[in-house]
């Protein structure tokens, strides 16, 4: 403002103008919160490697040692899986590795989260600028947040898998192989108080080769009668010359030995051990494992993994057998839901039980097929849920990496088939000599010991020197009840399909 000096002059303040040291103090507020966002990106990126530089050496020099270690044990895991799947199939199915890891995932989200509170103390927050500070809270937070939930979640992850082993598998002994096969009982049935459990509509037996995983499927039909059980096991000491008794069928046998349990003694799955003594019986097969399918859940596991892509040959009913027929599948090939399939696999309108069997082969096969790695990565906790709700199994838990690895070779071979169904077999009078002859002769040909049969799949029989006969399709499935189906007898099952 103007002022009198003494001459009498006019005299002015100076102006205020910007000093050198608001302009240092600046650049110094930016240089400490460069240098705590520093710390936190030295957390995130090599943890440690904060508290080495600015904070706790031996805590820096410890956490670092222990990420490379993880690091070097991570990709040495992934060199070995890539070049041995065995150890891949055993680490995601060994029951105290799936816990080691898990605990171990949750040990270093804490550790981790610890990491970064102490970064943040190591950037002076209370010398911060306020909208610095603000800043600095809010990024660490959300590195914290987003490391310790990925890993938390891994460790869920890793639980839900151990859960599923530890709910589905069995704890018993392994059982060796029989002649170089595995021989696993396949038991179909719907859920339910009043069935599951007791009358299995389905019943194949998977032969495994132990080494190569090429696998033949024998069926036998639930109405199969009179037929005999193998020696020396209850259900021979009470039926003698086989099952002869009134109205008496293969799906019956497990009800029949639950209700009488008191012959089995102290047996777990006395209508299980039943069925076993039939199958064995029947066709000549040692079986090692069994597992008990119930088809209901079969349907979640389908909607788990996106649907299943199946060659509809014809209509196929939804309903009726006691029920209204109120909606078809269409021909055509598609892609199934899991409430389709089970009716693919299930339906009886306007065809017969045999057909049924062949249609369950051609779902069989397509599973196996198209369940890719990546979806069942993608969709592994619905598929872990369905599952549990689906499958009862004797499988020991330490043998499930044996078996995937088993499954992904077979995968890549051709998938052979036998049925045990009109018209080579007969169900009312069986003759278990002819048929135990055929399930080695099946067994054989898939191990390259006998030769193959030629046409494959069936068709209709060429009438004379004609055009080709249409290939016959009754109930979806391709050939009849007079010709025999072609998904029944096969030496390739997609090819039948």
């Amino acid at each position: 403002m103007p002022g009198h000096g003494q001459g009498g002059g006019t005299t002015y303040l100076a102006s205020s103008t910007p000093t050198t040291g608001t302009s240092t103090e600046e650049r110094a507020a930016r240089v400490r919160f460069r240098r705590a966002l520093a710390l936190m990106t030295m957390t995130l990126v090599l943890p440690g490697s904060a508290q080495l530089a600015s904070g706790n050496r031996r805590v820096g020099m410890a956490a670092l040692r222990i990420w490379f270690g993880l690091l070097i044990a991570g990709v040495g895991c992934l060199v070995v899986a890539a070049l041995h799947h065995e150890f891949a199939f055993w680490l995601v199915s060994d029951l105290a590795a799936l816990q080691t890891v898990r605990v171990g995932l949750m040990a270093l989200a804490v550790a981790w989260a610890l990491l970064f509170f102490d970064a943040w103390r190591l950037g002076q927050p209370l010398s911060l600028r306020l909208n610095h500070r603000r800043a600095a809270v809010g990024i660490n937070t959300i590195l914290c947040f987003s490391v310790a939930s990925v890993l938390l979640f891994g460790a869920h992850l890793v639980g839900v898998q151990r859960d599923f082993i530890q709910t589905m598998f069995g704890s018993g002994d392994a059982s060796g192989a029989h002649e170089g096969r595995y021989n696993v009982l396949l038991l179909g049935g719907d859920s339910g108080a009043d069935r599951w459990g007791l009358r299995p509509d389905s019943i194949t037996v998977a032969s495994i080769d132990a080494e190569t995983g090429r696998t033949v499927l024998v069926s036998l039909p639930r109405n199969m009668q009179n037929f005999p059980f193998a020696k020396g096991s209850v259900m021979h000491q009470q039926f003698p010359k086989g099952f002869d008794c009134e109205h008496c069928m293969l799906n019956g046998v497990n009800t029949w030995a639950l209700d009488n349990k008191e012959l089995f003694g102290k047996a777990k799955d006395p209508g299980i051990d039943a069925t076993i003594s039939a199958v064995e019986g029947i066709t000549g097969l040692k079986i090692n494992y069994w597992a008990m399918v119930n088809l209901k859940g079969f349907r979640d596991l389908v909607d788990a993994v996106g649907g299943v892509t199946i060659n509809v040959r014809s209509r196929i009913p939804i309903g009726g057998l006691g029920s209204d027929v109120y909606d078809y599948i269409e021909p055509g090939k598609q892609k199934l839901t899991g409430f389709q399939t089970q009716w693919y696999t299930r339906a009886r309108e306007g065809s017969d039980d045999y057909s049924r069997m062949a249609r369950q082969k051609c779902v069989m096969a397509a599973m196996l097929d198209q369940l890719e790695p990546t979806e069942v990565l993608r969709n592994f906790q619905k598929i872990a849920k369905a599952g549990s709700a689906m499958v009862q199994t004797s499988i020991p838990a330490s043998e499930v990496d044996r078996f995937i690895g088993l499954a992904l070779k077979a995968r890549d071979q051709k998938v052979a088939t036998l049925s045990i169904v009109p018209p080579m077999f007969d169900t009312y009078e069986p003759d278990a000599p002819l048929i135990r002859q055929k399930v080695a002769e099946a067994v054989d040909t898939a191990e390259g010991k006998a030769p193959e049969k030629a046409a494959e799949p069936k068709q209709a029989k060429k009438p004379g020197k004609g055009p080709k006969a249409p290939v016959a399709v009754t109930g979806g499935s391709v050939g009849s009840l007079s010709e025999g189906y072609a998904a029944n007898e096969s030496q390739d099952l997609d090819s039948a399909c």
